[in-house]
């Protein structure tokens, strides 16, 4: 089974325990291409078979996510896992101001991630600091992101909750903004709720939930998407017997095409993989049988 299936990650479960669960139904290998928090819900596209071997054209794509804002309340992750360690009054929350304020964050900028996060710094991960306490002894590494669109989907006025989609680069921790935004509109506040949408091409209406799939394990195979359909826009070079069998061994071949990803077919029809053209020839990069 070779392939992607896009799960709907359910609250409770982390990304890690999701792989695992589908490993065990699929009895291949099985990866993913960036987690998501245990409390965040949505999609998670996994990758099975030789299909973990197409991650490094997946994760550079970009994510729309829903989320929760709760104002007036800091936490220590930034999220609804943390400690309460501050409290302020919230403004009223008018919906003009508010969506003005969104506003503000569109386009590129730099943001600070979240000191309770997976990125390493001097060989260990940020929040392996934080739980240590020693949180005040690195820097945290400040990046680039970009915020495309950002939209306010409702105000809350009572529970002081906003929540937004925001259409956002790879690398964006909506934790961040959340606290970002908070502090824009005069108080503090946490990312209470999260959902992600869509992470590329990949979108939570095609998703199948990890208990759909344990009550019924040939689901997977209904909801797969193969790595022939997930490359159907990449242009096709056809092989002849002779040629199919040196491309198999490793050898290059000429071929004046651009440089990119592509198809390769052999002459009869049958689909044999993916193969990169650079400097006007191709090698093998993923074959799906030998």
């Amino acid at each position: 089974m070779n392939g992607i299936i896009v799960v709907n990650k359910e609250k409770g479960y982390t990304s890690h325990d999701v792989v695992a669960i589908v490993k065990k139904i699929a009895q291949e290998k099985v990866g993913h291409t960036g987690t998501l928090d245990p409390n965040a819900t949505g999609v998670l596209p996994l990758l099975i078979g030789k299909a973990t071997l197409i991650s490094k054209y997946l994760v550079e794509h970009d994510k729309i996510y829903v989320a929760t804002l709760q104002l007036g309340i800091k936490t220590t992750t930034a999220d609804a896992e943390g400690a309460v360690i501050q409290k302020q009054t919230v403004p009223l929350l008018n919906k003009e101001k508010v969506e003005e304020v969104l506003h503000r964050f569109l386009g590129k900028q730099i943001q600070t991630p979240p000191v309770y996060s997976a990125i390493k710094v001097k060989g260990k991960k940020l929040y392996e600091y934080a739980r240590s306490g020693k949180e005040d002894m690195v820097e945290i590494p400040k990046r680039e992101i970009e915020i495309y669109q950002i939209t306010l989907q409702k105000i809350k006025q009572e529970q002081k909750e906003l929540i937004f989609r925001v259409s956002c680069s790879k690398g964006t921790y909506i934790r961040s903004l959340c606290e970002d935004i908070a502090n824009a509109l005069g108080t503090v506040g946490y990312m209470k709720e999260l959902t992600r949408e869509k992470v590329g091409r990949f979108d939570l209406k095609e998703s199948i939930k990890i208990t759909e799939l344990q009550n019924n394990p040939l689901a997977l195979q209904n909801h797969l998407i193969t790595i022939e359909t997930l490359f159907a826009n990449k242009e096709k070079i056809v092989l002849t017997t002779k040629k199919e069998r040196l491309f198999l061994n490793g050898v290059k071949l000429e071929i004046k095409k651009p440089d990119g990803v592509y198809r390769i077919y052999h002459e009869n029809g049958k689909w044999i993989g993916l193969g990169v053209v650079k400097q006007n020839e191709l090698k093998r990069d993923v074959v799906i049988e030998e």
